[in-house]
This record gives C-alpha cells, structure tokens and sequence, in this order.
C-alpha cells in the first residue's frame, strides 16, 4: 500500500469513527400509550429532534410503561437509567409541593388560566429538576378532570364509602375529604380495575375516558373541570451535557415546537372527547350543592399547599391574579 493511499484510508476510518461517535441513541420511557394524545405528540417531537440534530441524536419511545412502571420513570432519569422520560407533574407531589398546585380542585377553569398558572410554577419546576441533576423540555396539560361514576351523585354524601381511584398523594387526600376511599390505579389498569370492581369512580379527563371507553365500565360522566393537571418531559442533565451542541439545541427548539403544539391537541382533544362522552354515558354538569361541596375540598387543599410552600406560593400564583 502506497504512503498516499494509507493516509486517504486512515483519514477515511477517522471520519467513521467521529460520525459514530457523534450519532447518540437515547431510550425514552413514558407511561401512556400510543393512542394518547401525548404520546403522539411525543413521537413527533422525537422525529423533530432526529430532524433538527441532523441524525446526532435519535430517541426511541417506549411506551405505555413497558420501560419503566409510571412512578419508577423520575428515578430512572435522574440516576441515568434512562435518558428522558414523562411524568404527570402531580404525581411528584410528595417530593415538592411546587407540583401540587397542579392538581388543587378549582384553582384554574380552563385553558387561558391554566397557561397562567405554568408561567408561574415553571421556573419552580426548572429548579427542582435542575437541583435534582434534570432539565425541563415542555410540559402539557390534560383536559380538564371531571367525574366517572358507577351511581349518580347528587351530594358530597354519595362518595362516602365509594371506591375511588386515585394516581398520586394530592388525589389520594381529595379522595379522603370525600370520604371515598382511595384506591391507586395506573392509567393502562382502569377497565380492569372497574371490571373487577377494584374501584367504582374515579376523576381524570375527556381523553381517558375515551381512550378507555369508560361507558363500557361506568355510567355516568359529571363534566367538573376540576383542574388541568400536566405531563412534562425532562431529561437526564448529565445526558443532555454529552451531547453534541447542534443535538442540545435540537432538544430545546423541538421542545418549544412539542409544547406549543401540544397545548393546542389538549384543547383540540377536549372539545372532541367531550362531544363523545355526551353521546355515550349519562352526561351531567355537578349541580350547585355538589359543587359547593367540591369547591370547599379545593379551598381546604389549596390553604395547606399555600402553607406548605410558603412565600413561593404567592410567586406562583401572580400570573393568575
């Protein structure tokens, strides 16, 4: 071999090897699956970020907690197991109560106040993931949260006793307040859990209930809007940090492109889920007594998160006021 044609293969097998070791695979784990409104804008943001970083980064989702159960998913990210994952911000609850106010009952009404209330809890969230070794790519809320029950309910007094599904500490304490008693049931278990008679209502929203065709388990459905609790996709700071400059900022602009995009199917997915659940199940808007009888569990819920965060909590609720 000649001294040239040694140089022009060895510089060859250097610009393999630099390409190699450009490109990142990275593993999602997410808990929803594929036929979540989520989830789909997910896949999305993941063909957007292979798209953006010029093939350096490609991520493979992993849905429906095939990777990781849905409360294992926040220790996965922060301890490397896994590179970037979804999480139910209310699910962490128990760790900040920055996260709680997500799921306080009444504290938004619907879309413009709820996007009030992200621009001042979201630097709060972006600490706590940054103090934990996580960053912060977007977040999106659910619909609003309404009611699905086995009986009809015309007072506080009929969820006594009621085996009520809950998903996290806040819904677990609203569960108490009723007088329900709370049972934890992951999102993929609801018509299992139903059929079995493991629980008889629950709260969660339009989407979900449709997803899981809830008039085949439950008969009514009592539109509340409760509140908007969101999903928000993090990712692991150590992970992020090795990648190449072009796939970080590919993460960051399909980010903001995932989050605008995403707000827009909650309401798109609202309106439409909506509109099926009053064509399927016994539709009611909560009459006023009910209503009352909810609205002082959110008072109650909301005055220990204030106390619980302290000066912060003005902070966070500023942009509502």
């Amino acid at each position: 071999m000649t001294l040239t044609k040694s140089l022009v293969t060895a510089a060859a097998l250097a610009t393999l090897s630099f390409g190699a070791a450009a490109q990142t695979n990275w593993n999602m784990a997410t808990p929803y699956p594929e036929a979540e409104f989520h989830t789909k804008n997910i896949q999305q943001f993941v063909a957007d970020v292979n798209k953006l970083s010029g093939g350096d980064l490609t991520i493979k989702v992993h849905s429906a907690q095939s990777l990781f159960k849905h409360p294992e998913i926040p220790r996965a990210v922060r301890t490397g197991q896994v590179e970037i994952g979804e999480t139910l911000m209310a699910n962490l609850s128990n760790q900040s109560p920055v996260f709680q106010v997500d799921a306080i009952p009444f504290l938004v009404d619907g879309y413009a106040s709820a996007k009030k209330l992200w621009q001042g809890q979201r630097p709060f969230v972006e600490k706590y993931l940054q103090d934990n070794g996580m960053r912060l790519i977007y977040a999106i809320p659910w619909p609003g949260q309404g009611f699905y029950t086995s009986k009809e309910i015309q007072s506080i007094a009929d969820m006594e006793g009621v085996k009520f599904r809950t998903y996290n500490s806040t819904t677990e304490k609203m569960a108490t307040l009723m007088k329900a008693v709370p049972t934890t049931v992951e999102a993929v278990e609801i018509p299992q859990a139903f059929t079995a008679g493991i629980v008889n209502a629950m709260v969660t929203s339009a989407a979900t209930g449709v997803r899981t065709e809830a008039w085949t388990f439950s008969n009514y459905y009592y539109d509340t809007q409760a509140w908007m609790p969101k999903n928000m996709i993090y990712v692991n700071e150590a992970a992020f940090k090795r990648l190449s400059p072009k796939a970080q900022q590919a993460l960051i602009d399909a980010g903001k492109s995932a989050e605008e995009r995403g707000w827009k199917m909650s309401e798109e997915v609202f309106t439409e889920t909506t509109n099926t659940l009053k064509s399927k199940m016994q539709y009611r808007q909560p009459n006023e007594a009910l209503t009352k009888a909810l609205a002082q569990i959110g008072d109650v819920m909301s005055a220990d998160w204030a106390q619980a965060v302290g000066a912060d909590a003005d902070k966070i609720l500023a942009p509502l006021r």
